[in-house]
């Protein structure tokens, strides 16, 4: 659905707030079809990306797993090296 939505679960460092509210924001964009809302609809797409964010963390803080905890910079550098193949 959005691409720029990164995985934030079972990273090592956790995620932070504001990589948890740029997730967010990504999403209501998506949803809303606005890049950057009108005056008329800025409050209610400001409470729409707490919210959100408020459940991402909840999530995230809730989730369990076996799998060893990914390291950033590793996933990073496989990200790049696909991109590059994908890309050239």
């Amino acid at each position: 659905m959005c691409r720029n939505i990164k995985n934030l679960f079972n990273f090592d460092p956790p995620a932070t707030d504001e990589e948890i509210t740029a997730s967010s924001i990504q999403f209501v964009r998506k949803l809303s079809g606005f890049q950057k809302p009108s005056k008329a609809n800025e409050q209610v797409f400001n409470e729409a990306v707490k919210q959100v964010s408020e459940a991402a963390r909840h999530l995230i803080d809730s989730l369990v797993t076996d799998a060893p905890v990914k390291n950033r910079k590793e996933e990073l550098e496989k990200a790049r090296l696909r991109n590059a193949k994908r890309f050239g």
